[in-house]
C-alpha cells in the first residue's frame, strides 16, 4: 500500500520585499508558493498589517500578507503577531489544507527590542494519519544566548503540550548560525531535521542570491524524510532574502 505523503513549505519572506528591501515582490512570492504545491506553508517574517506601506507601496495587499498567500489554496491558517509597533505588526503564520483545530502563539521573547514567537498549531489529521499533527513554526533570535534560551522554551512546550506518539513538525527560520541547536532537539525531543537525515547536512539558505549560511530547517517526530529541496533558482533567488525549504514527509 502506497504511503500518503506531505509537502511541507519554510520561508522567511522578509516581509514581502526583495534583498535590501528594493523592491515590493510579494505577488512574485505567492506565485512561486503556489507553484510547489504544499500542504503546510510555514512563513516567517509576515506582515499583517502596516499602515505607510498600506498606503505607500504599490500592490500592497488588501488584506494581510498571509491572507493575500493563502487565497483559495489554503483555507486555513494562523498567524502569531510578535512584533508590535505604532504603524502595525509582523510575526509567524501557518497556512494549511487541512483544518486548523486549534492554535496558540507562545512569546519567547527575551528583550524588548526583539520580538519573538512560537506558533504551534493543532492540525486536523492528514490523510494517513491517525491522529492530529502538531506544526510549530518559529523564527529565533540573532544571538547565541537567547537562541538557548527560546530553545529550552520550545523544549517545555513540546514536553508539555505535544503527546510523545503525535506526529509533529518545527520548522522556520533558526539563525543558528554555529549549528548548536540540532544537538539539544535530539537530544532531549528525538527530532530529526530533513535535510540532515537525507543529505547528511542542513540546506544552505542565506543570503538567497549565493546561500552560504544553514539558518532554515524542518524537524520532524512520527514521520519519515522523503525528500528535502533547498529553492535557490530562479525566481527565488531574487525575491526574499532567504530561499525557501521545500520537504515530503511519509506518513509512517
Amino acid at each position: 500500500m502506497k504511503k500518503s505523503r506531505l509537502r511541507i513549505l519554510s520561508y522567511n519572506i522578509h516581509k514581502g520585499f526583495s534583498t535590501g528591501n528594493s523592491r515590493f515582490v510579494l505577488g512574485r512570492m505567492k506565485e512561486a508558493i503556489e507553484l510547489v504545491h504544499a500542504d503546510l506553508v510555514l512563513l516567517q517574517e509576515v506582515i499583517g498589517h502596516h499602515e505607510v506601506h498600506r498606503n505607500k507601496v504599490i500592490d500592497w495587499p488588501t488584506v494581510s500578507q498571509f491572507e493575500f498567500i493563502a487565497d483559495k489554496l489554503w483555507p486555513h491558517y494562523a498567524y502569531g503577531k510578535n512584533a508590535i509597533y505604532t504603524l502595525g505588526h509582523h510575526g509567524n503564520a501557518i497556512l494549511s489544507k487541512y483544518p486548523i483545530l486549534e492554535w496558540e502563539n507562545l512569546d519567547v521573547s527575551t528583550n524588548r527590542l526583539e520580538r519573538r514567537g512560537l506558533l504551534h498549531a493543532v492540525i486536523k489529521a492528514p490523510r494517513g494519519l491517525s491522529e492530529s499533527l502538531h506544526v510549530i513554526c518559529l523564527h529565533l533570535g540573532l544571538l547565541e544566548s537567547e537562541r538557548g534560551t527560546q530553545v529550552n522554551r520550545l523544549c517545555d512546550r513540546i514536553e508539555a503540550m505535544v503527546p510523545v506518539g503525535a506526529p509533529l513538525i518545527v520548522g522556520g527560520d533558526f539563525n543558528d548560525w554555529r549549528g548548536k541547536i540540532t544537538k539539544k532537539l535530539d537530544e532531549r525531543l528525538s527530532l530529526s531535521e530533513a535535510f540532515l537525515c537525507l543529505g547528511g547536512s542542513h540546506a544552505r539558505t542565506f543570503p538567497s542570491w549565493l546561500p552560504v549560511f544553514r539558518l532554515d530547517r524542518v524537524y520532524f517526530r512520527g514521520l519519515a524524510a522523503h525528500s528535502a529541496e533547498c529553492l535557490t533558482g530562479p525566481p527565488w533567488n531574487e525575491l526574499s532574502d532567504h530561499a525557501a525549504i521545500i520537504t515530503e514527509m511519509l506518513v509512517k
